[in-house]
């Protein structure tokens, strides 16, 4: 059990065990699904509880057209009808043709909607709206500029981890959207891959004594008799898996923070009644989170428009929609539990929001980012040990998956093992430069898109070492960790000591692990020394030459390996 500064852990080990595995955007119940893109019926079969997007469905539900087109901007004027859990809603989307030859637009879009009217630059237009696809025909059009206006309403359908929903809270209705990876099409017609980053206006109206929220600031407020508009733009690019609505009864608290070059930003926190207490307390560790994340990071990436959390019904975590997180209900505890959970989402703002994945095949790099974020706050909070151990509690089994491009998205392996590369990457560049390539990498490609070879030429630039086997074992291709045997033994040579120090790698799905090995000689007199050994080969024996007696030795003592040390006789 760790125990870190400012945080509560007197509890049972199953709250412990809950709160480390409740970490990040993403937590899951694997269940079987099958799905046909071609006949009919996309995304997944019903009769589970929640089921993520897989490898597989995600590259049925890409098509070939969605990189000629490239949207610039998205108004969704949509309107709630909790009673019948149906929306009416205006989308205007507009967009230019990267491709010139090719005037046609295809926009992913459920097809159980009722759409009244689509204009394409101002004129009725052919269309066909089916197979979860919307294709507009744009042959007669001179401009590369396009608007699309779409008027559409019917009953939204859930997928994913819950792309849209209509639940209910204390007899009260709640509202809430959670599109990634590929589901916002589940409410708004749209280009639904992660690189197509957009602007938007969302207009938000439900009764008037609903709290409606979106990505962004908010602009203004309109009421018109018992119905109440909200109105929220966003000033940065945002990717449409971000894109998201609450909308509740919500009892409304606010922070401030103040950046090093004195820009004021609120924190706005959104809660249901009876969880204000517990939440003004859990909140509180936002304003420093933001300042050592800035600090280690680049300034909050947002900082013109809001970070915020809302809570809602998803039982299953959070999610970081760019400058407002939804966190569950159940996760407000009034003791600290899931500051960690708190502290990831936060972190996403840098790495997955403002720094966006190129496509679903980097995965990694939102979630192990964020991840590691977790640890680089406690570090910051709590120093050296509270780093170790919180590395400690990432190293799990890392077996049947790869990082890049992996069959599931949200395996816990991802989470774990991508905060590990990016450990051990510091441990082999050393923190000054790892830290100056957090910042360049944060600095190149904010509010834009990287892929994990573009994070891995600029770490390689900037380390001025070839980091492809490293990179190579650890996200391409290894799978597991290194499982380390090793047994030593002494001899006196006439005035020294000889130590013959034997390792042999033994892990079965990576035949062998390329690192720089940390050992601390420990002497009878107390005293320690450092060695450094280059392994390359699943076998190494290693002699030293030494003029005190050894009495042990400590194999990677600072913790920089995702490895297990075997002792053998």
């Amino acid at each position: 059990m760790k125990v870190k500064k400012n945080r509560l852990f007197i509890v049972g080990l199953s709250i412990f065990v809950l709160s480390i595995i409740l970490m990040g955007a993403a937590f899951y119940l694997i269940s079987n699904y099958e799905i046909s893109i071609n006949e009919g019926r996309s995304f997944v079969q019903r009769g589970f509880s929640i089921n993520p997007a897989d490898k597989d469905e995600i590259e049925e539900y890409t098509n070939e057209f969605e990189k000629n087109i490239d949207i610039l901007y998205y108004e969704l004027n949509i309107e709630l009808f909790p009673l019948m859990k149906e929306i009416e809603c205006q989308a205007s989307i507009t967009g230019i043709h990267k491709v010139k030859s090719n005037k046609e637009i295809l926009l992913n879009f459920n097809d159980g909607f009722e759409i009244t009217n689509i204009l394409l630059n101002n004129n009725s237009i052919d269309y066909l709206y089916k197979n979860d696809r919307l294709l507009i025909s744009g042959r007669n059009e001179v401009s590369d500029t396009f608007n699309i206006l779409i008027n559409y309403h019917g009953k939204p359908e859930s997928l994913g981890f819950g792309s849209f929903i209509f639940g209910e809270h204390k007899d009260e209705s709640v509202v809430y959207t959670l599109n990634e990876p590929i589901f916002a099409s589940t409410w708004f017609p749209c280009n639904d891959i992660p690189s197509d980053k957009v602007l938007t206006d969302v207009y938000i109206t439900n009764d008037s004594s609903k709290t409606s929220l979106s990505n962004g600031i908010l602009v203004d407020t309109k009421i018109s008799g018992k119905r109440k508009t909200y109105h929220w733009k966003t000033n940065y690019p945002i990717s449409t898996y971000l894109i998201s609505i609450y909308s509740a009864d919500y009892e409304h608290f606010s922070d401030k923070y103040v950046s090093a070059l004195k820009d004021t930003m609120f924190i706005d926190y959104y809660v249901f009644e009876e969880d204000l207490k517990k939440a003004k307390k859990d909140f509180d560790i936002h304003i420093n989170a933001i300042k050592h994340f800035s600090t280690l990071f680049g300034e909050y990436p947002f900082i013109k428009e809001k970070y915020g959390v809302a809570q809602f019904l998803w039982k299953y975590g959070a999610m970081e929609h760019q400058t407002i997180t939804g966190i569950g209900k159940d996760f407000v505890s009034g003791n600290r539990f899931f500051t960690d959970m708190l502290v990831h989402e936060l972190a996403h703002q840098w790495w997955g929001n403002a720094v966006t994945l190129k496509t679903w095949k980097d995965i990694w790099l939102n979630e192990g980012f964020s991840t590691y974020s977790e640890a680089l706050y406690w570090e910051q909070e709590s120093g050296s040990s509270s780093l170790k151990s919180t590395m400690r509690s990432f190293l799990t089994n890392f077996d049947g998956l790869k990082l890049y491009d992996p069959d599931k998205l949200f395996s816990r392996i991802i989470y774990n093992k991508g905060a590990w590369v990016l450990h051990m990457l510091r441990g082999e560049i050393g923190d000054k430069l790892f830290f100056y390539l957090l910042q360049n990498y944060f600095e190149t490609y904010k509010y834009k898109n990287a892929s994990t070879e573009d994070f891995i030429n600029l770490a390689e630039k900037i380390s001025s070492k070839n980091l492809k086997k490293f990179f190579d074992q650890w996200v391409f291709n290894g799978e597991g960790k290194i499982e380390l045997e090793y047994s030593y033994s002494t001899k006196k040579i006439k005035n020294s000591y000889e130590l013959n120090l034997k390792l042999n790698q033994v892990q079965e799905k990576y035949q062998s692990y390329h690192f720089l090995l940390d050992v601390d000689i420990h002497f009878e007199d107390g005293s320690i020394e450092r060695e450094r050994i280059k392994l390359s080969d699943r076998t190494h024996v290693q002699k030293f030459m030494y003029e005190k007696l050894v009495s042990k030795i400590e194999l990677d003592p600072d913790f920089w390996l995702a490895a297990e040390f075997h002792r053998i006789d």
